[in-house]
């Protein structure tokens, strides 16, 4: 029946949808599964902390089959300078949610400060940047829609982050805020503008050495904003020779997801991620696919060495 429906109908089944299911949150922020690899969408503290030039590309299809799902892409590129104490770092986002695109261009800056002799250090992270929010509402809804919350915008705001990294080679903590300021979003719930508040996030992971051929990360990301509840993503992949991986990941009141990565060189890796809908919008998707490429290049008189994080 569905299937017959127009998709303006489509899309207001499905916002009631979310309305009336207690589970689902609001989604201002793009979402990732592959965040233990895409950490510098997160925190701009990460930048430089993979030691070498790392380039990092994601793309996301969240709630295949459904009109209008969110679509999102990054490209993440960052590198230490020579005294290695400070990360310089580029992060586009381009997130698309039904007529909506928002995008987000960001340059990071990280200093390092070693805290002992084992490995300790503590990053301080700030980032600026852009935010253009653009919108085209004659994709897909009826032509006799004259209401002004339905008129074409492009807006532009300005972003400043901030954040701190504490990591060892076993290790890594990390808490930030993408951005301080307020500025205007669209609401995956309602055909409108909504104000960004500002979100939290916590970040960390741990590397247990299991045997010679085999090593466990337990990670989570923790997101936090007023007036809405946490999002708390958790996971844990296990290396096989640092060159497979594969694990499991639960979103709170969201989703399970599998996932699996190779190290097809030192210097390239390839991950895939299969999210399943465990909230009632399940009855209206076949699930949320990622996939993410790294590219790493060897520094001069150094061998790049696979790491988890």
């Amino acid at each position: 029946m569905i299937r017959i429906l127009s998709k303006a109908s489509l899309i207001l089944i499905v916002f009631t949808t979310l309305l009336t299911t207690k589970e689902v949150q609001a989604q201002q922020d793009p979402q990732f599964t592959h965040y233990m690899y895409n950490t510098l969408s997160v925190n701009p503290a990460y930048a430089g902390q993979r030691e070498t030039l790392s380039v990092v590309g994601l793309h996301r299809s969240q709630w295949v089959g459904l009109e209008g799902a969110p679509q999102t892409q990054t490209l993440g590129i960052h590198s230490p300078l020579r005294n290695e104490r400070i990360g310089l770092g580029l992060n586009i986002v381009s997130d698309a949610l039904g007529p909506a695109r928002e995008t987000w261009v960001d340059a990071n800056f990280s200093y390092t400060i070693p805290l002992n002799a084992n490995d300790l250090k503590l990053s301080f992270g700030v980032r600026g940047g852009v935010h253009n929010l653009n919108t085209d509402f004659g994709l897909g809804l009826p032509q006799n829609i004259s209401d002004n919350a339905f008129a074409d915008i492009s807006l532009w705001s300005p972003t400043i982050g901030g954040g701190l990294y504490m990591h060892t080679r076993k290790w890594y903590l990390g808490l930030s805020v993408p951005n301080f300021l307020q500025t205007q979003h669209y609401d995956d719930f309602q055909t409108s503008l909504a104000t960004e508040r500002i979100h939290f996030y916590a970040i960390g992971g741990y590397v247990f050495n299991l045997n010679e051929t085999l090593e466990l990360k337990p990670a989570f990301l923790v997101k936090a904003v007023s007036g809405a509840p946490l999002v708390a993503d958790v996971s844990a992949n296990v290396w096989y020779k640092k060159n497979l991986t594969a694990g499991l990941a639960y979103r709170w009141d969201d989703s399970v997801s599998a996932l699996v990565g190779f190290q097809v060189t030192p210097g390239m890796f390839i991950g895939y991620g299969y999210d399943l809908t465990t909230t009632g919008l399940n009855n209206y998707n076949s699930g949320s696919h990622e996939l993410t490429l790294r590219f790493e290049v060897k520094r001069m008189g150094r061998i790049l060495s696979p790491r988890f994080f």
